[in-house]
């Protein structure tokens, strides 16, 4: 399976916001039980559409702004 790739607060701006493609952004915390039942559903639509679409998740816990 595709891993969707990690962006941090310092990173948004440019992998997110200026992409050239669609981006869906994973937002997740470690302690959050639905936020771990949907990365193997978010890892699917990447391999899936990774083409087309670009895949990050972001930390909550460690990105706070």
């Amino acid at each position: 399976m595709a891993k969707p790739g990690h962006v941090s607060d310092s990173q948004f701006e440019s992998e997110v916001l200026k992409a050239e493609v669609p981006v869906l952004v994973d937002f997740w915390a470690p302690w959050c039980g639905p936020c771990l039942m949907v990365e193997p559903i978010v890892e699917e639509l990447a391999d899936e559409y990774g083409d087309k679409v670009k895949f990050v998740r972001m930390n909550t816990d460690d990105n706070v702004n």
